[in-house]
């Protein structure tokens, strides 16, 4: 999944995007009201996790305003402020779900998944499907037919990323963006070495090669057979 958090504070920010990246999630942080608002508007997230007080633009105002132009994005609000009256505002505003602070990481994760099994049929794809090869984005589930295939964190990233955008090309900065959240070329081979990785555990024993290099532009999943 894609989670964006709009938290001021950076060392409870920080804590948070480790931990759900390292449950396999991408996770984006806007450390106030304003980026915040950016970072919705642009779209493309899974679920948002909004503290409700924030420096320039609070977190009820940016739900309200995301509700207001159609955004059905679930948002779970997480908050300080933990009293009854508290809750039933937040959540009248548009939250889906409100996890008073401090919280479980557990706990906050489940509601997380919950609330992206609650989004309505079209709004968001979670199971990516290239030929006989499948991947569930909230169990983490991967399949080539019967056979289940066990991936590192960073390797279903890898693995969902490129299935989302199976039939095109997938260059190597849009890898280092999306999937090592680089926005400089780190001069590595991480990605060769994740990808030959990948590609021995999804295509080993198969007579049809899911995943090419393109030479000189990036690397493609697809079918062979269409």
């Amino acid at each position: 999944m894609r989670i964006l958090i709009i938290e001021d504070d950076r060392e409870a920010a920080a804590y948070l995007v480790k931990a759900l990246r390292e449950a396999g999630h991408v996770a984006d942080h806007a450390a106030d009201g304003d980026s915040g608002w950016n970072f919705a508007e642009d779209g493309g997230y899974d679920v948002m996790v909004v503290d409700r007080m924030l420096p320039r633009r609070d977190g009820l105002s940016i739900i309200e305003g995301l509700r207001t132009k159609g955004d059905q994005t679930p948002v779970l609000i997480l908050s300080a402020l933990g009293q009854v009256d508290d809750r039933v505002t937040g959540l009248r505003a548009g939250g889906d779900d409100y996890l008073p602070k401090p919280y479980a990481f557990s706990e906050l994760l489940a509601r997380i998944e919950a609330l992206a099994r609650r989004r309505r049929p079209g709004e968001a794809e979670t199971v990516y499907r290239v030929g006989e090869l499948t991947l569930d984005r909230l169990s983490h589930e991967v399949k080539r037919g019967a056979e289940e295939i066990q991936l590192q964190p960073r390797e279903f990233r890898l693995l969902e990323y490129l299935m989302k955008h199976a039939g095109q090309v997938v260059t190597r900065t849009m890898l280092l963006e999306n999937v090592w959240d680089y926005h400089f070329d780190p001069q590595t081979n991480v990605i060769d070495v994740h990808m030959s990785r990948l590609r021995a555990k999804i295509d080993k024993g198969h007579d049809r090669s899911l995943l090419s290099t393109v030479r000189g532009a990036g690397y493609m999943i697809r079918d062979q057979a269409k």
